[in-house]
């Protein structure tokens, strides 16, 4: 009895693990926020080439673009201890698809969003076997 107990929460356990990282896909842009620290920010585009990141105040002006690329993906820190506090927004795009994240800065810390404020994805792109993945 104790032999069926284990293995079946090994079993739970292994089914549990390969859903929360099964979120990484070629079709899926996903901004995982990696840490806040201090007025540091840092994610990582897991399986993405090439984007567009722009970072827009909450009047919608352009203050910072950068088109960035990487081999597996794309890992970015900004510094925002020059910025004002406020509300900001994080814009990555690529070929398939535009997501949104929130910025906000305080005198003490900076914080990106860990959810899309918005995510849209461009004409002419069906997504397919999509799926939303919660941590």
């Amino acid at each position: 009895m104790k032999k069926i107990l284990k293995l079946s929460l090994v079993c739970a356990v292994l089914f549990a693990t390969s859903n929360a990282f099964a979120i990484d896909g070629n079709d899926n842009l996903n901004v995982h926020v990696l840490k806040g620290n201090g007025k540091l920010i840092t994610f990582a585009l897991n399986q993405v080439k090439k984007a567009n990141l722009a970072i827009y105040d909450k009047n919608g002006e352009l203050i910072y673009s950068e088109n960035a690329s990487g081999k597996d993906g794309i890992l970015r820190t900004f510094s925002l201890e020059e910025f004002p506090e406020g509300t900001y927004y994080l814009e990555v795009e690529d070929s398939t698809k535009k997501v949104r994240h929130e910025i906000t800065i305080t005198d003490e810390a900076s914080v990106l969003s860990t959810k899309a404020v918005s995510s849209v994805y461009k004409a002419g792109y069906t997504a397919k076997n999509t799926s939303v993945a919660v941590r």
